[in-house]
């Protein structure tokens, strides 16, 4: 199966799209101005502490305080800076890995052994380190766990173990890599190794070392010298993120579109990946390279409701406050044998798109699908087996029940930043995001209303509503009765005027 990665270097974003077999699998924007914040280190001042919440609010200098959970706070990490201060076994659990931007090798969520208020307390200074952007009306979430990504190591300054991302699977290779690893005598502190350090040798993670430890060295010296809130280390752009995380040896191509996007990834690469640089080509089209390649197409179908299957069936995607609902339906696919056939295929097939879309949309939180009925069992678990399947592809980490007798699957999915929609569109003005508007017969029955109380005497003088062009029409045709009703009601002439100015649910009413 070929991989690409496609950079398309804007005026003010960037923009990274990873296609596999030419179908666009995820997708990454930065915008210049609106850097990405995750993995960045801060010195902060905490403003509050919530025992009810077990939780603290800390001052790193953003607009909106940080949120503390006590889950993700280890005391002493100000006086002690540079000290080993978690003492874990030496072999660690096979899901404890480091936390980052592009690479979810990451550890479970830590539950509090101390209550908040005995950890920290208003005016305290804190080492953290930023684990998931501010969403919404949220702040940014920041852990005190320090994990400093290389590009096969994770360095965790506060721990005392060599892990290895679960994702290698190979129990001989993941203690191959372990001993490597512990063989070159590291400095104090954890290490975790990451996908893509599978068969590498001992050079490659001695690099690793020494540029994390160096990493490490200028943070704590930056530490030691700056007054909070300050930002001690901060998280290389999009670019170099890609380089380091996804440029892996499946990667058949890196493709940029300017001269010095391209010039940008092959320094890159001849630092971090020279046995890949060749793979680094510039683009010299002139149509625009998202449109070349087919991503701008895909993009936009991103920001749709309904994604068509290529059997004629579709799945919807709905976004709630508390979760995202993706519900799957037969469509134009008729089967060609027994219905219980048919919606077994309906459901296999769809599969493969729900999780590409996920990826694609970034969907995180709480995520429940409905596929259709099977009341078969062995179609239930080959449907549930094809979703594991598939979401074993997915970098971020995911927690998936199995099918219920109703057909729904719950499952969650770690959520860092905003997701697709969120970053590229807005609330419509005119429903406020619901997605509806009030039909024009309600708006017909409202102005009516509101006429009837404005003019609740007879007389001569005509009334005049002002009406955007949509309901101005919907007067010339069914509404057309009851308005001359209203005016032998009221025993005057009622007029509507159209105005193009107005929002479809805004009207005026003028009495000359």
């Amino acid at each position: 199966m070929s991989k690409r990665i496609v950079i398309n270097a804007g005026v003010d974003e960037t923009r990274v799209a990873v296609q596999e077999s030419n179908l666009l699998t995820d997708l990454y924007i930065e915008r210049h101005q609106h850097r990405s914040i995750v993995g960045n280190v801060y010195r902060g001042v905490v403003t509050n502490v919530l025992p009810g919440m077990q939780a603290a609010f800390v001052d790193i200098g953003l607009p909106k305080d940080a949120f503390l959970y006590a889950g993700d706070y280890t005391a002493n990490t100000g006086g002690d800076f540079g000290r080993a201060l978690l003492a874990e076994d030496d072999e660690p659990a096979d899901d404890a890995e480091g936390e980052h931007d592009l690479d979810a090798e990451e550890e479970p969520r830590r539950e509090p052994t101390v209550p908040i208020e005995d950890l920290v307390r208003k005016g305290q200074e804190v080492l953290v380190q930023v684990s998931k952007e501010s969403l919404g009306t949220k702040g940014a979430r920041i852990t005190s766990f320090i994990s400093l990504p290389g590009r096969y190591l994770v360095y965790m300054p506060q721990a005392n173990h060599i892990g290895v991302s679960r994702r290698i699977r190979d129990e001989r290779e993941r203690d191959r890599l372990r001993a490597t690893v512990r063989g070159l005598n590291p400095p104090p502190g954890g290490y975790i190794v990451r996908t893509n350090a599978e068969g590498k040798t001992e050079t490659e993670f001695a690099a690793d070392v020494e540029f994390l430890g160096r990493l490490w060295s200028q943070t704590h010296a930056r530490h030691d010298q700056a007054s909070a809130p300050a930002l001690l280390h901060e998280e290389g752009d999009l670019t170099f993120r890609v380089v380091r995380d996804l440029f892996s040896p499946d990667v058949d191509e890196l493709v940029a579109d300017t001269r010095e996007m391209y010039e940008k990834c092959l320094g890159l690469a001849r630092t971090l990946v020279p046995a890949q640089a060749e793979r680094v080509t510039f683009y010299e089209g002139h149509t625009p390279i998202f449109e070349s390649f087919g991503i701008e197409r895909e993009i936009e179908k991103a920001l749709r409701r309904r994604v068509w299957l290529k059997s004629g069936g579709y799945i919807v995607i709905d976004h709630t406050e508390a979760l995202v609902s993706i519900d799957v339906n037969s469509g134009k696919y008729v089967g060609k044998r027994d219905f219980e056939q048919t919606v077994f295929k309906i459901n296999m097939e769809s599969v493969n798109e729900i999780v590409r879309q996920i990826r694609l949309r970034d969907l995180g939180g709480l995520i429940i699908i409905d596929f259709i009925d099977m009341e078969k069992v062995e179609h239930r678990e080959q449907v549930y087996k094809a979703l594991k399947r598939a979401l074993a592809e997915d970098k971020a980490r995911t927690n998936v029940l199995e099918i219920s007798e109703l057909g729904l699957v719950e499952m969650t999915r770690k959520r860092v930043r905003q997701d697709l929609r969120a970053l590229l569109s807005a609330s419509c003005p005119m429903c406020k995001g619901s997605g509806v508007v009030k039909a024009d017969a309600t708006v017909a029955a409202e102005i009516f209303r509101a006429v009837q109380a404005r003019t609740r005497t007879p007389g001569e003088s005509e009334i005049v509503v002002r009406v955007h062009p949509d309901l101005a029409q919907y007067f010339e045709g069914e509404g057309r009765e009851p308005l001359d009703r209203l005016a032998r009601m009221l025993d005057r002439p009622v007029t509507v005027q159209s105005v193009s100015r107005t929002h479809r649910d805004e009207y005026e009413i003028v009495v000359r």
